[in-house]
């Protein structure tokens, strides 16, 4: 079983779905096996492009499809609690893009229907698993500079506004905050823990998405800093000052890039890392091993930091006053 092929299946042919796709091809080991839209033409035009056995315009032909081990779920966040149940629910392994589904609840329901069926779940936070956040995480966990005393976190860019689209799209979890803000809140989280408070204020669209939202969140000595935008470009760093220097995370942070060490007295080194994917191929891994070993949660993006990161989304949306519902 150690070296068993996983055949994937993949629900949803977008732009997520390529990059996923485009690493899956290179993992060993691994098999693009089926993709699934409900536009037949797209699903099999996504299949030529990447060599891709089957080709569904239903997303239940896919799931009932016996050669599939594991289905990517790379739909809009308000199809995501959805197609995980559906593919639980034929006991399919699924890693489903984040943000795992739109508010805590439907969480908590997909992570039942995972134990209740003993089919493996996981939301796909592809930056834990990438070498040079790990590194970063293990910097601060040796206190590397000594304790953090403030972390300042972004993500932005400047889309044409366009309100046909997913990211403008209010009504499928569209905005700045479930879209790109979730990395700088799982940065606070992943270093930080849990705040005691949080502050936050937003921007919105005419559409009801919010374009920009600011966070703080604070603790016994530390204060976080977040920042989510679609009206500008940002550097979209992790900047982690500490007691004795400083370890930023260099754009954009949430995917493959550099690690720069600041000192006291102000000397720096640059911290390479050898990518050669675009970054999907270590949550791929990963995933991949947890099908061979039987296991049903990850040991690294655990059901609790999933439950963690969509709670603290939730309070942050109650405290800027957006809601989703139609």
């Amino acid at each position: 079983m150690h070296n068993k092929t996983i055949n994937w299946g993949i629900i949803g042919a977008g732009k997520i779905a390529s990059k996923f796709a485009t690493d899956l091809n290179k993992v060993s080991n691994s098999n693009l096996y089926a993709i699934a839209s409900r536009n037949l033409d797209k699903a099999q035009q996504f299949g030529r492009t990447f060599n891709v056995d089957k080709a569904y315009g239903c997303y239940e032909d896919l799931v009932t499809d016996p050669q599939i081990d594991a289905i990517y779920i790379a739909t809009p966040h308000s199809f995501h609690k959805a197609h995980s149940m559906l593919c639980l629910n034929h006991q399919k392994a699924v890693l489903c893009e984040k943000p795992f589904a739109m508010n805590l609840q439907e969480v908590e329901d997909m992570i039942q229907l995972s134990k209740e069926k003993s089919t493996l779940l996981m939301e796909a936070m592809w930056t834990v698993f990438l070498p040079h956040y790990q590194y970063t995480l293990d910097l601060l966990k040796k206190k590397h500079f000594g304790n953090i005393l403030k972390l300042e976190a972004d993500f932005g860019f400047h889309p044409k506004y366009d309100e046909s689209s997913r990211v403008f799209d209010k009504s499928v979890g569209g905005g700045s905050l479930l879209d790109i803000g979730i990395y700088p809140v799982f940065a606070a989280l992943s270093s930080l823990g849990k705040p005691d408070s949080i502050e936050a204020n937003a921007q919105f669209f005419d559409s009801g998405a919010d374009s920009e939202c600011l966070i703080k969140f604070k603790y016994n000595k530390v204060t976080a800093h977040l920042k989510s935008t679609l009206l500008e470009k940002t550097n979209t760093e992790a900047i982690f000052h500490c007691e004795h220097g400083t370890i930023k995370i260099n754009g954009r942070f949430h995917e493959p890039s550099s690690i720069t060490l600041i000192d006291h007295l102000g000397n720096s080194n640059l911290i390479e890392f050898d990518y050669n994917t675009i970054g999907y191929s270590y949550e791929i891994e990963h995933f991949n091993q947890l099908i061979r070993t039987g296991k049903t949660e990850s040991d690294i993006m655990t059901f609790e930091k999933s439950k963690q990161l969509i709670g603290t989304l939730d309070q942050i949306r109650t405290l800027i006053g957006l809601e989703y519902t139609p």
